[in-house]
């Protein structure tokens, strides 16, 4: 484990987390195209998503972060798709403060949601990555693509030119999970 991550925790998003993950989503939200979401958000627009997120189930807010530095990022686990046959299908992401990349919070933060995950009544885990991927797993989000493959998620197809954000258009790739 690197030293960086010594002194982090992994728990369950609370309410005093609300203004550092609005920070965090909203840095991807104005620098990059790893979300599609073009206006950023207040902490208050983002409430109903931290409460969709409750501290045991399928769908999961855990938070890494340490006493200097305060949050480093998030992983969560939320509803694929709204129809009732998706119930055991969950889409997950990881979203770090720019600070914090490249030190193993990501990889931190999706082992503690799997082991979370292993008890609940979930079939599949989906992650679309923006920017596309060729049919050997290379993409314009390399870090993000070996994240996942490192976790035993497979490319399962692309959406092609799906998402336009800074004047162009955007591949999503998606990549699935078997769990439990």
């Amino acid at each position: 484990m690197p030293p960086e991550r010594r002194d982090v925790q992994v728990r369950a998003g609370v309410e005093a987390d609300l203004a550092a993950l609005t920070d965090i989503y909203n840095h991807y939200v104005r620098e990059t195209a790893v979300t599609f979401d073009t206006t950023e958000f207040t902490p208050g627009q983002r409430r109903p998503w931290l409460h969709s997120h409750p501290e045991d189930g399928p769908h999961r807010l855990l938070v890494a972060r340490d006493a200097a530095r305060g949050v480093l990022g998030y992983a969560t686990s939320s509803p694929f798709r709204p129809k009732p046959a998706y119930a055991t299908s969950v889409e997950v992401s990881v979203y770090l403060a720019p600070e914090a990349t490249g030190r193993g919070i990501g990889t931190l933060l999706y082992k503690e949601l799997f082991a979370a995950l292993e008890g609940e009544d979930v079939h599949r885990a989906y992650a679309g990555i923006a920017g596309g991927t060729s049919a050997e797993g290379r993409g314009t989000n390399e870090p993000s693509i070996r994240l996942h493959a490192r976790f035993g998620f497979r490319h399962v197809g692309t959406y092609e030119q799906v998402g336009r954000k800074f004047g162009r258009y955007w591949d999503v790739a998606w990549f699935e999970k078997p769990l439990n």
